[in-house]
């Protein structure tokens, strides 16, 4: 993979383009205002997220991949727009070199000889006698002619050099083999079990199964075993400089269109759960291929949708998959913004949920192949009862268990209450507190006091919950990680520090579009609001520099709080343009992602009412109004060229 592949597979083009352009879903694709141009009544701005590029279809008439994006938006060279992305990616850059040239014509050849390999199983699997066991096994399993020829099945002979024979006869080297994973290579003291020699086939009376990056790029085999007795049942192809298992999710290829049109992605353990749920019409599916779910194969997933169901099998290994692959899942995705503290350690903001995990429960003994075929509408009801994690947790380790045992309530409030305390959403924590009492029969309070190590989950406290009733004693580790109103804010107060006189043509700019100054208000965090106040005494003032009346007047962790702003940006200062046009779109930013907030409030508010009875807002439509009203001025001030004088 080159390195501007291997940067655009990790970053996604909705996410950054996003940032500084409004878009709105319109089908499986995105549209919004260009940026690149005035206009504030057509968005004839459109990415597409499958390819992964942009088009403007206005004035502009341009469009390209998340480079030309950056290049066009910031004016830079693509070299200064290679080393922006790649830092952002966490991919090093190397310098061109003939060894990587080298090493990209490996690979080239590499994908040839493993293409190769896919028509050379696929012609033992339907043309040749020994392929008809493995014929069978597939049509008893419930493949139709079409899926097996799709997904590109095979056999792999029942003998230790017929690959071998056949490849190097095409010219390809047994080091090459070896590279590509096709061969394996006898081990010191290993005895040879096929005439003494050190290199054979890997793959040996087994049905293959190409393994494809989400390109569709060839990158291995995965591949089952026919004689019951052999081991072991699935073999991967090993480590190789195409193939890892962490970074890849077997039919992402040909899934990743349907995740993105259903806004969803199924999670199964094996290759056949995947293709007979493709053969049923469940395209949506992809699969990890039998380990735990990686943050690599998570970042992937998360380029397509944010909302994961995983149905894996409900055996004793398949459960902990799930409760692991969730684990990982809550790491990576939930927690984009986590939990945000102030500097006095109070929770102020809670992040919103960045993915909408879910768990399923297949039937007992079966497999979700097994189900696809029994009654596709079976496996579409599972789907649709899919459980949030902890609610999934709760039930799972309370199966079968005497519940009326106080030892047992104890021992599952201890697990589940450190899963609640993860969670970023108050009004989830409360619900899931609430459902985990009622699942117990306890008083909610014993989940929440009761324990000197337990700490309560939820409150205003500067750390996250450490645990549980009956849990660890440690003190649970204190996390600042911060939302997007708080590096919103922080953005603003650094460009602020440089130049505080940029604050008279901001707010000349927000009155030109019919919006008020920046006042203290429009900061949240404590800290900023502080700061925020020490800038515009600092203006209204002629005795002292600016920054020396902030230095001056900011006491103890304000003042190092203003150090740390004024460090030097990563890319370098902006200019006095540049820094004026970032500060008025950071404040309208700002503002917008408030109201946001705010709107979300009053419809939970709204579904409370409901429940209640009450079809209106009541006390909120006011505000409601008041806010949607705020919000278009918003966005047309947004979409507009800036004006300074």
């Amino acid at each position: 993979m080159s390195v501007t592949d291997e940067i655009k597979s990790r970053l996604d083009i909705i996410e950054l383009v996003s940032q500084t352009v409004k878009l709105r879903r319109t089908g499986k694709n995105y549209s919004g205002f260009c940026p690149f141009h005035p206009n504030s009544r057509t968005p004839a701005f459109v990415i597409f997220p499958d390819s992964g590029t942009w088009r403007c279809f206005g004035q502009c008439n341009e469009g390209g991949d998340i480079f030309k994006f950056v290049m066009k938006k910031e004016g830079w060279d693509f070299a200064t727009t290679l080393k922006y992305l790649a830092e952002k990616a966490g991919v090093v850059l190397e310098p061109p070199n003939p060894a990587r040239q080298a090493e990209e014509e490996e690979h080239s050849r590499l994908r040839a000889l493993l293409e190769d390999a896919v028509n050379f199983f696929r012609h033992n699997l339907l043309n040749t006698p020994n392929g008809k066991e493995a014929l069978a096994f597939l049509q008893h399993r419930g493949l139709q002619p079409a899926t097996i020829e799709t997904f590109g099945l095979g056999y792999a002979p029942d003998s230790f050099n017929a690959a071998m024979q056949y490849f190097t006869s095409k010219g390809y080297t047994q080091q090459e083999l070896l590279d590509a994973g096709v061969a394996t290579e006898r081990q010191g003291g290993e005895a040879p079990h096929h005439g003494g020699e050190g290199v054979y086939d890997r793959f040996r009376h087994r049905v293959m199964f190409p393994i494809r990056d989400m390109a569709g790029r060839m990158a291995g085999f995965g591949a089952r075993i026919l004689r019951p007795d052999d081991v072991p049942k699935f073999l991967n192809s090993p480590q190789t400089p195409l193939f890892d298992k962490g970074h890849l999710l077997y039919g992402l290829d040909q899934a990743r269109k349907p995740i993105r049109a259903q806004d969803q992605v199924v999670i199964v353990e094996g290759y056949l759960d995947v293709i007979v749920l493709h053969q049923g019409g469940f395209t949506n599916t992809v699969s990890p291929m039998g380990t735990a779910l990686t943050e690599d194969q998570l970042r992937l997933l998360k380029r397509f949708t944010r909302r994961i169901v995983l149905a894996l099998d409900a055996d004793a290994a398949g459960e902990k998959a799930t409760l692991r692959g969730l684990e990982l899942a809550r790491q990576t995705l939930n927690h984009v913004d986590e939990l945000v503290f102030d500097a006095r350690g109070l929770i102020r903001h809670e992040a919103r949920l960045q993915a909408d995990v879910r768990v399923t429960t297949i039937p007992a003994g079966m497999d979700p192949d097994e189900v696809v075929l029994r009654d596709p509408e079976e496996w579409r009801k599972i789907l649709a009862s899919a459980q949030p994690v902890v609610i999934h947790v709760m039930n799972t380790l309370a199966r079968s268990r005497n519940i009326d045992d106080p030892k047992t309530k104890s021992e599952i409030a201890a697990q589940v209450m450190p899963l609640i305390a993860d969670v970023p959403d108050a009004v989830e924590r409360e619900d899931y507190r609430q459902r985990l009492a009622r699942l117990l029969r306890i008083d909610e309070r014993a989940l929440t006091g009761g324990s000197p190590a337990a700490h309560p989950v939820g409150r205003r406290s500067g750390r996250r919950g450490a645990g549980a009733v009956g849990g660890s004693a440690d003190k649970a580790p204190v996390i600042t990680v911060q939302n997007k109103s708080f590096e919103l804010e922080t953005y603003c107060l650094r460009m602020l520090l440089r130049q505080p006189d940029t604050l008279y043509l901001l707010d000349r700019a927000l009155q030109h579009a019919g919006l008020s100054r920046l006042s203290q208000q429009d900061f949240e965090h404590t800290d900023h609001q502080l700061l925020a106040r020490l800038i515009f005494q600092s203006l209204e003032q002629e005795d002292h520099d600016p920054i020396q009346y902030i230095h001056q007047n900011a006491a103890g962790s304000l003042n190092a709080l203003a150090d740390d702003l004024l460090k030097p940006f990563e890319r370098g200062e902006p200019t006095s343009e540049k820094l004026r046009e970032e500060l008025v779109r950071t404040v309208l930013q700002l503002r917008s992602e408030h109201i946001h907030q705010g709107i979300e409030q009053i419809r939970f508010l709204q579904e409370d009412l409901q429940e209640q009875g009450e079809m209106s807002l009541g006390p909120y439509q006011e505000l409601f109004i008041q806010y949607m009203q705020s919000r278009d001025k918003l966005d047309r001030a947004l979409a507009q060229p800036l004006q300074f004088e």
